[in-house]
């Protein structure tokens, strides 16, 4: 079913079910790798907020969350520019870091962000993306846990947004073009 969001269309492109199955694939890998570790997870606002949310929820270890809120979009463009709104207060010295974000496609927002990260010293440093738009890489990554690698188009829903809006829907939309 095409959903309209503000001008734009959106067709169905990744259901929940398959969304939660592969959280819950990801969740067992990461508590197989940081058992006895108590990670400290940090989510990316905001479009990260329901992918943490299920994950952290999926965790049989012992771990803490912290929120940080980068961003580089407007519309369905990225501007170019990373906006820290909201700073990180934990400190991160010897401790295991996993960065959640909802999606990576020119990988700009990590790139800046991971220095000052790298700078605290932390016991290690990974990634963990739901989604990942390899076409659209600029700034190579090493996402640790990936979710599904998508095409290059924009995608809305389960937390990613058009304008602020959509970001409750429950599955993954693609943008129809016109």
């Amino acid at each position: 079913m095409v959903i309209q969001v503000l001008d734009k269309k959106f067709k169905p492109y990744i259901k929940a079910e398959p969304i939660k199955e592969q959280i819950a694939i990801l969740a067992k890998q990461i508590n197989a790798d940081y058992t006895g570790k108590k990670p400290l997870f940090i989510a990316i606002l905001n479009g990260s907020f329901m992918f943490a949310s299920d994950l952290f929820k999926e965790l049989s270890i012992d771990a803490e969350i912290c929120f940080i809120k980068l961003a580089s979009y407007k519309g369905t463009k990225s501007t170019g520019n990373v906006i820290t709104s909201i700073g990180l207060d934990e400190p991160l010295q010897n401790r295991h870091v996993v960065i959640i974000e909802d999606i990576v496609d020119t990988g700009k927002t990590l790139h800046e962000f991971l220095p000052q990260l790298i700078n605290q010293q932390p016991a290690s440093l990974k990634i963990a993306a739901l989604l990942h738009k390899p076409d659209a890489l600029v700034y190579p990554l090493k996402i640790d846990y990936l979710g599904f690698s998508v095409p290059n188009k924009f995608l809305l829903g389960y937390g990613l947004d058009y304008d602020g809006l959509g970001r409750n829907l429950k599955e993954i939309y693609q943008l129809v073009e016109d």
